[in-house]
């Protein structure tokens, strides 16, 4: 953990004493050493990748004169750490999953970049560039999908150019079932996303007694909020639990869902026309009033991740008892897949207490850890114990209800343990394979009845760098420290092959919106010496040191 200090400014001649400093160094006003870098990560036992991979990022750093310590900290720690502690730290390992909605690039284009996300919201590395966001704006009102490509890949150009994060790799994720427990025909790949979505979790088919699914997770669940983003796993819950007016089908495409049917009229007005009969899991109705609500609450300042998905809408208008219509300020080409795929649907009766009496208050709904859990989705939610399990079960009364009785959900920390518990048949499902990925290929030909599928994920696992706090608010350090890690090392070493290289927000999986060009980027240990150099950085003594008149107001704890 840091804190932000004023550090004490030597003297000259003791600086040049201590470090023995040419005296030619001198004439150029003073210079002071980098602090201390802590990379912070998650713990080996939960993402052994991700560890692996800082611990080699760590090693080519140090080779550019740096001290940097590799930090392993919990989940929660983390999250409290870098996303609600903005400027108490330097960089980090972290992920952008792959979710279905994210088929549109919307979501990473717009707002994980986006200068009015910098204080609260995905923009937490504090990223700020005008030209970036006037593009961002720019490719949701593009109607022409040729005019959004390039606009898009504009952004990505310009991203590749400032770095202010390093991309690492697109992992390609393993998943495995029991198909003498399931019908191997009824599991569902979604592209970018794999086996492991709500169309499995739906249509998937017993064949025998067992009427369950039990999935692992190799770390703990931080939050099951519809108005809060977590990570992967927590993903897998809220979808399940909580409806959405459309939802992204494995085709990628956006399909009503809570709705009968979504029509433009124009190219900013949209009409929905929600199911008859919906109800929450506590029996009451899912009403027009509901559904408005579910996009008001995110135009505050209550829930922030979600915000960018409501700036669009002008008004939300009732049109009859199961009728709205949406006007936009301005035509948004990704409307159905960023907003209306997008938002969770939550009871208006429970949560409009909640917002307000978090009105005049710092906190967010983001930070609330005691909230209802009532949905209106195919799931509900029956018993949680944060280190252990949860569990859902089948409502029964859904629109689409599914096959399986009950969904479990493992927190399952050791990847050999993962292993024996599928063997045994307390597992019957693997979500994600924590492990070696030739071992799971392994346990499957030693297993036949375990049958394995992956995919190349729509996220990306990355470096985040405080674009806020020196030396990271430098363009030329941070692409030195971008330019000196091998992704080619980072995918064979901390990925086993099981992922490709990544210098785009936009996956290749995308390949309609990625950029290609990007893919170019020149790795190099002395390529990232000399961006050093030619920006002023100094070599003393084995470490490097500011640029001549820069001060070091920062201490690392």
């Amino acid at each position: 953990m840091r804190r932000l200090t004023l550090a004490i400014v030597a003297g000259l001649s003791a600086l040049a004493l201590s470090v023995g400093t040419a005296a030619p160094a001198l004439a150029q006003g003073p210079t002071e050493k980098v602090r201390r870098i802590n990379l912070y990560s998650w713990p080996q036992a939960a993402l052994p990748q991700s560890f692996q991979a800082a611990q080699l990022i760590a090693q080519e750093w140090r080779k550019l004169g740096l001290d940097v310590d590799v930090k392993p900290l919990q989940r929660q720690q983390q999250t409290q750490l870098i996303w609600f502690s903005r400027d108490k730290w330097d960089t980090t390992m972290w992920r952008m999953v792959g979710r279905p909605e994210r088929s549109d690039p919307d979501e990473l284009l717009y707002s994980l970049y986006h200068s009015k996300y910098a204080d609260k919201g995905y923009n937490f590395i504090g990223y700020i560039n005008p030209e970036y966001d006037a593009l961002a704006e720019k490719q949701r009102t593009q109607l022409d999908p040729a005019e959004r490509q390039k606009t898009a890949f504009k952004m990505q150009q310009i991203i590749n150019r400032d770095q202010p994060q390093a991309f690492l790799v697109h992992p390609k994720y393993l998943a495995a079932f029991n198909k003498a427990v399931f019908k191997e025909d009824t599991v569902v790949n979604e592209s970018g996303i794999g086996i492991r979505n709500i169309w499995t979790f739906l249509n998937i088919q017993p064949l025998g007694a067992q009427k369950d699914l039990i999935i692992n997770s190799n770390e703990n669940i931080n939050a099951t909020n519809p108005l809060y983003i977590g990570g992967a796993v927590d993903s897998w819950v809220t979808d399940l639990i909580w409806d959405r007016v459309m939802r992204i089908g494995p085709d990628g495409m956006p399909k009503p869902w809570a709705a009968e049917s979504v029509a433009w009229v124009d190219d900013k007005t949209v009409d929905v026309k929600l199911r008859a009969g919906m109800k929450w899991h506590d029996g009451q109705p899912v009403t027009v009033d509901d559904v408005i609500f579910s996009f008001q609450a995110p135009a505050g300042d209550k829930a922030p991740m979600y915000k960018p998905f409501v700036t669009d809408i002008a008004k939300i208008e009732k049109t009859g008892d199961l009728a709205l219509r949406f006007t936009l300020k301005q035509p948004n080409t990704t409307f159905f897949t960023a907003s209306l795929s997008k938002i969770n649907l939550i009871p208006r009766h429970i949560w409009e207490p909640v917002l307000k009496d978090l009105a005049g208050k710092p906190e967010t709904a983001e930070q609330l850890k005691d909230v209802s859990r009532i949905g209106s989705g195919p799931f509900k939610l029956v018993r949680w114990k944060p280190t252990e399990e949860i569990l859902l079960e089948r409502n029964g009364d859904h629109f689409a209800a599914p096959r399986i009785e009950r969904w479990i959900m493992r927190i399952v920390p050791n990847a050999e343990a993962t292993l024996g518990m599928l063997k045994r048949g307390e597992l019957n499902f693997i979500g994600i394979f924590g492990g070696d990925p030739e071992v799971l290929t392994k346990f499957a030909k030693d297993n036949p009845d375990i049958a394995i599928r992956s995919e190349v994920d729509i996220g990306f696992e990355y470096v985040a760098f405080n674009n806020r706090r020196p030396p990271f608010d430098d363009v030329a350090f941070r692409r030195a420290l971008s330019l000196a890690i091998d992704r080619r090392l980072m995918v064979a070493a901390a990925w086993q092959d099981y992922a490709i290289p990544a210098n785009s927000h936009v996956s290749p999986v995308l390949s309609y919106w990625h950029d290609p060009s990007v893919d170019n980027l020149k790795t190099s240990l002395a390529e990232a010496k000399k961006i050093l150099k030619d920006a002023g950085y100094r070599l003393v003594g084995g470490k490097l040191y500011y640029p001549a008149g820069k001060q070091e107001k920062l201490t690392t704890e």
